[in-house]
């Protein structure tokens, strides 16, 4: 079968690629890597960009970069710049910096700017060497390949059309189980989840949670499947997502590490702490407006902590849902209202629960009704306060263009502290009469 597919594929002419591209390309993918590139280097550059544009991408990138690197420019300035920029995308930074001073200025930029991606995008997780297969081959076809595979650990075959679009997928059980001479075609199941290259890595995580799948298709605008995330990348991101928000959330840079040296720490640390005492004072000063009352009643002192610390608590709550929420997309501008309310409404339930409670025991300890009353609606007041400032906070960042979890912690205990303090020491202040 080699032999007579070698022979047939040396003997068509250019007319026949020009007419019949898609039965040409199935013959050339049959053949190894140096035959392909012996033909290759027989045709003219714009007639091997066209053979190069049908080949799977593993194929033309082997093909491309098999070539002497100057003929190989040359058909590389005659691809798509969507398709040179895959091609060079399975490659390392010096080849691809090789090839790109030998193209067009204009052209080379256009690529350049396709191969770079946001920090956080999906992009910047995948792994550009992927396996795909197409509709018409066979289950035999898999044999040939079973080594990479094996070695990727793939769970699933991702299968394209001629264009090079995500076309479905197989599980890899279905496929190795079928008989040998079935379509893959036949075996198809529908599209798999995939995602855009510059959808960010929230969203990525967004769409793993949804299908607990341990590989991700990346397409283009257009649908070209141009890399896959894996699962170790997955985790990574995970981790690393989950990592940076605790760290960013109580003022410490994404960049420090535990062993980062002490200098770095401070250097990082240190402008955030200045921030937090600046609050701190502002929170104090709300105590020192009342600084009469609590001299006249010292009990309000002694139970400043627990109406501070509870509404802590309750914004603390509402600000970890939210984040979540937004990291994972679940929250878009429409539903920030209902979102609002929500958290308003279970600061309020949650605070009568609680203020019962407060009441019952700060009765039991004082022997004052009125004390009980003030602490009771002041507990009502702060976690309802607290629930939607810990909802609100993001939001605002969110709605800023800033990152929702730098410093929001910060910020978040600065508001719950003021308000508490003021709402309870507020409150005794009115109803002095009644201590």
């Amino acid at each position: 079968m080699a032999t007579s597919s070698t022979s047939l594929a040396k003997g068509l002419v250019d007319r026949y690629f020009d007419l019949y591209p898609d039965e040409a390309v199935r013959v050339l993918e049959e053949l190894s890597i140096p035959e392909i590139v012996d033909i290759l280097t027989k045709k003219k550059g714009t007639r091997a960009s066209k053979i190069l544009e049908k080949l799977r991408p593993e194929i033309a990138s082997e093909c491309l970069f098999g070539i002497h690197v100057e003929l190989g420019s040359e058909i590389l300035g005659s691809l798509t710049p969507e398709r040179a920029a895959l091609l060079l995308a399975r490659r390392n930074e010096t080849v691809r910096t090789e090839y790109l001073e030998r193209l067009d200025e204009d052209l080379a930029k256009e690529i350049k700017h396709l191969l770079t991606f946001p920090p956080d995008s999906a992009a910047r997780l995948m792994d550009p060497d992927f396996v795909c297969f197409r509709p018409e081959m066979t289950a035999k076809h898999l044999h040939a390949q079973r080594g990479s595979i094996r070695k990727k650990r793939i769970q699933y075959l991702l299968i394209v059309d001629g264009e090079g679009k995500l076309a479905g997928f197989i599980p890899i059980q279905d496929a190795f189980l079928a008989d040998p001479s079935q379509p893959l075609a036949r075996l198809i199941r529908g599209d798999p989840p995939s995602i855009r290259a510059i959808s960010p890595r929230e969203e990525v995580l967004e769409v793993l949670e949804k299908h607990r799948i341990t590989a991700l298709p990346v397409v283009d605008f257009e649908g070209h499947l141009i890399g896959v995330i894996r699962q170790n990348e997955i985790v990574q991101a995970v981790q690393d997502g989950a990592l940076a928000g605790i760290q960013t959330m109580v003022g410490v840079s994404k960049d420090e590490r535990a062993l980062s040296t002490p200098l770095f720490s401070v250097r990082k640390r240190l402008p955030w702490l200045n921030i937090n005492l600046l609050t701190a004072f502002l929170a104090a000063a709300v105590v020192g407006l009342f600084e009469s009352t609590i001299a006249q009643f010292t009990a309000l002192a002694v139970l400043l902590p627990v109406v501070a610390g509870q509404s802590g608590n309750t914004g603390a709550q509402a600000l970890a849902v939210t984040m979540r929420g937004l990291a994972l997309r679940e929250v878009r501008p429409r539903h920030w209202p209902r979102l609002l309310f929500k958290e308003g409404l279970t600061g309020f339930l949650n605070g009568v629960a609680i203020a019962i409670v407060t009441g019952f025991a700060v009765l039991l300890w004082s022997q004052s009704t009125g004390l009980c009353l003030v602490i009771g609606v002041a507990m009502v007041l702060s976690m309802v306060i607290a629930g939607v400032s810990g909802a609100s906070i993001p939001i605002i960042l969110t709605t800023l263009g800033q990152d929702p979890a730098q410093s929001s912690s910060i910020i978040l205990t600065t508001v719950t502290d003021v308000m508490g303090f003021l709402s309870f020491l507020g409150l005794a202040t009115i109803f002095a009469s009644a201590l």
